[in-house]
């Protein structure tokens, strides 16, 4: 039998495939661009045929280089979370387009559920916050004003997009695909209570949510139906969002052990054990795993804009030509020369949640060069962690350290910026495609590969270390500069309990 596991890594701006060993070496990768489309201010919106087709030509490809189907144990699904597809159980094709993450068309409707005193029984159920980044209102949107999905009926299926993987994977000619989703994603819908692991009824009617359209809510590993789509059948076996899929991948197995991720966003969790933990300063309670029915939660920090911003700089603005200039334009200056960047491009996230804030660039002169923004771009990484730090340390979770990931963390100058600027040390694992890496590590223990999440840790592999080297004056004063930038896009300043 074979050992391989195969990864579907489906992000916001791209999907991947990827194949690992027991030992956590990736021996292939292949991706493919995904086409974000922003068809109104505030709206983002994907095309669930091109992350299926995408996804498919790239397992193909993997699978190809693998030698074959029979080659491949099993397969674990890691995905961009919230995101929610609508799609027909007959024909198995999109009824409307993916609405992602980061829409913000839904803000009014979560204000106005906000005002009518909604959003204490809200957090209490699932321990999120009223915002337009959770599935339910984007759900409830869909069902008011597009007329293919509120048609539907009984034909409609909804879910987040390893439902619809999972769905297009199983699918035969003859009869439609498994419609389940992890406790991971559900926990993200704002649909789900996080105590019981279940649909709450109260919650689908304050959203609108269609019931019989959701999924069946199932554990992070196990044996979740076969594709036949490659040759050979092989087991689904692993499912998680994206943040908890990394939270596995970087080990963090014990209460207080935190992972910070910068991909297109940015996202600490921080292990809470088995009790769902409590936040009096609108940071989130997750789940963080289930297995065998039981659950781990995490307490988490959601920032909407992070890896997208250098994206922005580079397509939008023409400031820099590739993401890699960005860590020898901040070295060439000694430091921000005043300049503050609030990259409020998709609103504000933790512990802020301000849909309708928009980014500024503060601090110019004649004295700005391209090096003071883009630098200033980076230092909003590690100034955002800050305010996230200063939320979980008054929730009394403060980090001993932080084990970070994500594409922007390959810039050294940002990873030492980082810890300069939390004041602890820093921890980079030498493969920082975490994400993908816990995906394989609970397709391992669905397989029977591993025994548990402690013993599949094996494969996380070595990792690197920032120490903090700031003068303490130096972090105060640019904290301070921060402060001053971000109270004057929100109009006011963090007030930790």
């Amino acid at each position: 039998m074979s050992d391989l596991i195969l990864v579907i890594d489906e992000g916001t701006t791209s999907t991947r495939a990827m194949l690992f060993r027991p030992d956590g070496a990736c021996i292939a990768t292949q991706a493919e661009q995904l086409t974000q489309h922003y068809p109104a201010p505030g709206r983002v919106e994907h095309d669930a045929a091109e992350i299926w087709e995408k996804t498919v030509a790239v397992v193909r490809t993997v699978i190809e280089s693998a030698g074959g189907a029979e080659k491949i144990a099993a397969i674990g699904i890691t995905n961009q979370r919230e995101t929610v597809v609508f799609w027909d159980r007959e024909t198995g094709e999109p009824l409307a387009p993916a609405i992602v993450w980061q829409d913000r068309r839904t803000a009014a409707t979560c204000r106005a559920l906000k005002g009518a005193g909604h959003e204490s029984v809200v957090q209490a159920k699932t321990g999120l916050l009223l915002d337009p980044y959770f599935s339910g209102s984007k759900i409830g949107w869909a069902m008011e004003h597009w007329p293919a999905v509120k048609a539907a009926g009984k034909r409609l299926a909804v879910g987040t997009v390893e439902s619809w993987l999972i769905w297009k994977l199983t699918a035969t000619d003859n009869r439609g695909g498994l419609h389940i989703t992890d406790a991971t994603n559900a926990s993200r819908t704002a649909l789900m209570a996080i105590g019981s692991g279940q649909w709450d009824d109260g919650l689908i009617d304050l959203f609108g949510a269609p019931r019989a359209a959701l999924p069946e809510i199932v554990d992070c590993a196990g044996q979740f139906g076969t594709t036949t789509l490659f040759g050979a059948p092989i087991p689904i076996c692993g499912i998680a969002g994206d943040q908890q899929a990394a939270t596995i991948g970087q080990s963090c197995l014990k209460i207080g052990e935190t992972k910070a991720t910068f991909g297109t966003g940015a996202f600490v969790l921080s292990q809470a054990g088995p009790i769902p933990p409590t936040s009096r300063n609108r940071l989130l309670s997750t789940i963080a795993w289930q297995l065998s029915g039981r659950r781990s939660y995490a307490l988490e920090g959601s920032v909407f804009v992070a890896g997208s911003l250098i994206k922005w700089l580079r397509d939008e603005v023409g400031l820099i030509g590739t993401a890699a200039e960005t860590e020898a334009l901040a070295r060439s200056v000694t430091d921000n020369g005043g300049v503050y960047l609030v990259p409020a491009l998709s609103g504000l996230g933790a512990p802020w949640w301000e849909p309708d804030a928009r980014g500024a660039i503060s601090g110019l002169s004649f004295s700005t060069g391209k090096a003071h923004i883009v630098r200033a771009a980076l230092e909003a990484m590690a100034h955002q962690a800050h305010d996230l730090k200063t939320a979980f340390a008054a929730d009394g979770v403060d980090w001993a350290n932080v084990r970070i990931d994500g594409g922007m963390v390959a810039n050294d100058w940002m990873a030492q910026d980082m810890a300069d600027m939390l004041g602890i040390c820093v921890e980079r694992p030498k493969f920082a495609e975490t994400t993908a890496l816990g995906a394989a590590m609970l397709a391992g223990i669905g397989c029977g590969l591993f025994a548990d999440l402690s013993q599949a840790s094996v494969m996380r592999g070595a990792v690197e270390t920032f120490e903090p080297a700031i003068a303490p004056a130096t972090r105060d004063e640019r904290l301070k500069g921060w402060r001053d930038a971000v109270g004057a896009v929100v109009g006011r300043q963090p007030n930790p309990s």
